[in-house]
């Protein structure tokens, strides 16, 4: 009815394209109507920092002991350093670590 499955996937896709960019050109387009000052800029300015804690957390959790480790020791380096390469590196140093010994 609705044609083979290679067809229905590209539709899919091309469906999820479509509203992807629509959401994107929507956002740029009200963008220049958003207040910019107040309490809604101020949650505005805190949405990336949220967005990144959230989806990082999960996999500290998951990782026990050595990910919260890791993480703080990520941190640390890089306000300390200020280099956001090197801190990484360590943080993966520091899981590699854990696992290696735990395994």
């Amino acid at each position: 009815m609705w044609g083979s499955q290679e067809s229905q996937a590209y539709a899919a896709i091309a469906a999820a394209a479509l509203v992807t960019y629509a959401l994107r050109l929507g956002g740029l387009l009200l963008s220049s109507k958003l207040p910019d000052k107040g309490r809604f800029r101020v949650f505005m300015d805190a949405l990336p920092g949220t967005l990144l804690v959230s989806l990082v957390a999960p996999g500290i959790l998951a990782a026990g002991a050595w990910g919260m480790a890791a993480a703080a020791c990520t941190a640390a380096v890089a306000l300390k350093s200020r280099n956001v390469f090197l801190a990484m590196l360590i943080g993966m140093a520091i899981v590699a670590a854990g696992r290696h010994l735990a395994g």
